[in-house]
């Protein structure tokens, strides 16, 4: 029991069954298939099971109960229960029976790609240049100058070492990977390669820019993706004489680990586009998830909302964050509490996505929380900066 006399179970529901409405409404609305839901969260925020299939767990009645009794306190339209979910409590059917959509046929290249390019020489760009030389791609990774290349070089010699401490790659295998990565400080070097992935600043003026130039560079028929993980791809499309070419690849990071990448489709993106993405994914280990060009895709839809809505409760006094922490993951069997996670994201990164989302669906629960606001407008960024909601100096 908690200093406001809830206990961990109930202060978990208040957290997660909206999360759970969301997960409902976005399937209700067409905008991802029920698998792609909950394998996105499965995979991209190692959540033990889906959203969906949670509420097949719990019951779509119980959901249902829960949620009305929370509308009912809260008067929050996003606690009201979503109209598939009502159903589905009314009939006694599960999301599974709801979602079954027949035999899929397994995704094909249907553009050649065996030559990558890759455009960024962060931490991110870096595990996707890797991630496709292990797979036995060609890769020519572009940053701006000859020591930021070489910084590329030298990480992913350390990351593909330490694989090799582990047994999970041999020494020839090794140099084999290392021999299909090729620096360069030209965006030119692009010229012949399949598919390109930027992975640059947030910014879109920046990536505009980026894409014009890929436009003049790439040959005809080459793929042009993008990692951004709030940015409008549309536009990016825009910039270029070939928007059916472009597509959203959002890797998670990091990239050599975490296995979701959400294949974000425009609605000029061309099907074979999509498909041959999906297939590349699948053939470096990856698991895509489909999903439409709108602010925050499926995980940061999904999570952010319950990220804010943790702060939001936090400040109610109804219980601290560690208690917040521990009731999450005792209870819902997520790998961290939100406040370690936000702390791990940045609040400052946090804030930013909630604020879009704010923006791009306009319901006034998805105001961003006053503590995050402050603990970005203080500095506390989270474990980056030492201190965030959390301290860790």
């Amino acid at each position: 029991m908690t200093s406001s006399g809830a206990t961990p179970a109930q202060l978990t529901d208040t957290l997660v069954l909206p999360y759970l409405n969301h997960a409902v409404r976005m399937y209700e609305s067409g905008y991802a298939t029920g698998a792609d839901i909950d394998a996105a969260m499965r995979f991209g925020c190692g959540y033990p099971v889906g959203p969906l299939a949670t509420i097949d767990q719990r019951g779509a009645a119980a959901v249902r109960d829960g949620l009305a009794a929370l509308h009912a306190e809260t008067g929050d339209p996003l606690h009201r229960p979503a109209d598939l979910l009502e159903k589905l409590a009314v009939e006694g059917r599960t999301f599974a029976e709801e979602t079954t959509d027949g035999t899929v046929d397994e995704p094909r290249l249907r553009r050649p790609v065996a030559r990558v390019g890759v455009v960024g020489t962060g931490t991110m760009a870096a595990g996707i240049a890797q991630v496709f030389a292990q797979s036995g791609l060609e890769v020519v990774y572009v940053g701006r100058t000859d020591d930021k290349v070489a910084a590329v070089r030298a990480g992913i010699e350390k990351g593909t070492a330490k694989l090799v401490e582990k047994g999970r790659l041999d020494d020839a295998a090794r140099e084999q990977v290392l021999a299909r990565l090729t620096g360069a400080t030209t965006r030119e070097a692009l010229a012949d390669v399949d598919l390109v992935v930027e992975a640059i600043a947030e910014d879109l003026a920046v990536k505009t820019e980026l894409f014009a130039d890929l436009d003049r560079i790439c040959r005809p028929g080459a793929i042009l993706a993008t990692t951004t993980s709030s940015l409008p791809i549309t536009r990016l499309g825009e910039a270029t004489s070939r928007p059916q070419d472009v597509v959203g690849m959002h890797f998670f990071n990091p990239a050599t680990i975490m296995k979701l990448v959400e294949v974000v489709t425009t609605e000029a993106t061309a099907a074979d586009v999509d498909e041959t993405v999906q297939a590349l994914c699948a053939q470096v280990g990856k698991v895509a998830v489909s999903c439409g060009d709108r602010s925050g895709f499926i995980v940061n839809c999904l999570l952010f909302p319950y990220l804010n809505d943790a702060a939001k409760l936090a400040e109610t006094g109804a219980a601290s964050l560690a208690e917040l922490d521990a009731a999450v993951k005792e209870h819902a069997g997520f790998p961290m509490g939100p406040f370690q996670l936000l702390d791990v994201v940045g609040n400052d990164v946090s804030l930013a996505i909630q604020q879009q989302l704010h923006a791009e669906f306009g319901e006034p629960g998805f105001a961003p929380a006053a503590s995050l606001e402050q603990a970005v407008a203080e500095g506390r960024l989270g474990r980056k900066t030492g201190q965030g909601f959390h301290d860790y100096r």
